[in-house]
């Protein structure tokens, strides 16, 4: 093989290596490409998070409980526990929610009403660490109270425990002496 051929040998390989590459980067970057991929993360996520709180599926197998009759009955269970409590199922929801837009980046027009919320709350968040500080003073002194309280239960309880057990002792201590004179005599 001459020169020129191993040559052009080597600009066909690092040709096609090249085109393999571009290829890669072309749908690595490829919107529905990346779509997919963040479905996937999530997917994985709440499986992990599934496995993390039912247990994985073998175990549920190993358990002979199916994963279908497992679903259904974690299903009906949520939903019979969501009937009487909406809080709940909004606070789910809200979640998935906060999940699936956190996958999704943020336009500018979104940052910028982000910054404008964010500039706003500020004086809510100041009241409401005032409040919560407020709330917390309040609460200082009854619950100095209240252990002020069990200090002083404990130390009755400990006070009957030891006269008690001093009693015990002196009847014992006389059962005896009785018992030996008894025996004695």
């Amino acid at each position: 093989m001459s020169d020129t051929e191993a040559l052009r040998a080597e600009i066909e390989r690092t040709r096609d290596a090249l085109g393999y590459d571009v290829d890669a980067l072309a749908d690595k970057v490829n919107p529905s490409s990346i779509a997919h991929r963040q479905t996937d993360k999530l997917k994985s996520r709440a499986g992990a998070i599934r496995d993390s709180i039912m247990g994985s599926a073998s175990d549920a197998k190993d358990a002979g409980v199916s994963a279908v009759d497992s679903a259904k009955d974690v299903g009906a269970a949520a939903i019979g526990k969501a009937k009487g409590n909406p809080l709940a199922v909004g606070l789910v929801v809200f979640g998935i929610g906060w999940l699936v837009s956190s996958l999704i980046p943020a336009s500018e027009r979104e940052r910028d009403v982000a910054d404008t919320v964010k500039d706003k709350a500020q004086p809510l968040v100041a009241a409401a660490g005032d409040a919560a500080k407020d709330v917390a003073a309040n609460l200082k002194e009854p619950a100095m109270d209240a252990a002020t309280a069990v200090k002083e239960s404990a130390t009755d309880a400990v006070a009957a425990v030891k006269d008690q057990a001093q009693a015990s002792t002196s009847d014992v201590t006389e059962s005896a002496q009785a018992s030996r004179q008894n025996l004695q005599g």
